[in-house]
């Protein structure tokens, strides 16, 4: 009798302990923060690469999901461009926002299209790609430039106010764009990453950059690729907004 109550014993405890670490695994299932990246353009091998590197970023502080605007072009390079893709950014916003493990919200294209207005349609942190990562180069004061494959005039003027309105006029030192038709480049990662490093070499040598923000989300992957080229940091904007969501959602205060 005592043999057999001593076996049920063990085994209640077995199963006991087993119950526990399933439960466990559930809970920490249950509680696991979500960090949504929506890509505003429909490149979904951009979106994948953003993710990975969001990923990277924010290490076991949260998962990272990324989403594409599947309405929009695969490549953003117009003011008009940016524009047509914000109903997107939103709708993508507002259905991920909705689920409640979901803890913040990224816009991962350098001119944040869509970043007030999902803002104003949800209740967690939305961070625009491009807002941190001018945060990001302006620290300490140090002047920055910005390199990227979009030629279009009017963008980058956008560039220069957004350094304005965030109050970084002072150290902004301009734009270099890289030659040629963007939408081929990106399709070409070493003809990038040589047109990039001689927009970045100019953006240092010339106009006297000590940080070089690379401009797109993706143009990210180049950055990495890089930065052993250069003792100034290339500044990528998925990684600066990650942290910045990371921290977001440790001190949400």
């Amino acid at each position: 009798m005592s043999i057999i109550t001593g076996q049920a014993r063990r085994w209640t405890l077995a199963a006991g302990c087993a119950m526990g670490l399933l439960q466990g695994q559930a809970l920490a299932q249950d509680s696991g923060r979500i960090i949504v990246l929506i890509n505003p353009n429909s490149n979904e091998a951009a979106t994948q690469s953003m993710t990975e590197l969001a990923q990277a970023a924010v290490g076991e502080a949260a998962t990272v999901q990324g989403r594409s605007n599947a309405g929009a072009p695969a490549l953003l390079t117009t003011p008009e461009d940016m524009a047509n893709a914000v109903p997107g950014v939103v709708a993508a916003g507002t259905e991920a926002a909705s689920d409640p493990r979901v803890a913040a919200l990224i816009v991962s294209a350098f001119s944040d299209p869509g970043l007030p207005e999902l803002r104003a349609a949800v209740g967690i942190p939305v961070l625009g790609i491009g807002e941190e990562v001018f945060h990001e180069a302006a620290r300490d004061g140090r002047p920055f430039g910005i390199v990227t494959v979009t030629p279009d005039e009017e963008l980058i003027e956008s560039f220069r106010q957004k350094a304005a309105s965030l109050g970084y006029e002072a150290q902004y030192r301009g734009v270099r764009v890289t030659p040629g038709d963007p939408a081929e480049l990106v399709r070409d990662p070493d003809r990038l990453d040589a047109a990039l490093a001689d927009a970045v070499r100019q953006s240092v040598g010339e106009d006297g950059a000590e940080a070089v923000i690379m401009g797109g989300g993706p143009l990210s992957a180049s950055a990495i690729r890089l930065q052993s080229q250069f003792e100034q940091p290339l500044v990528v904007a998925v990684t600066a907004a990650a942290r910045a969501a990371a921290k977001k959602i440790a001190d949400p205060d």
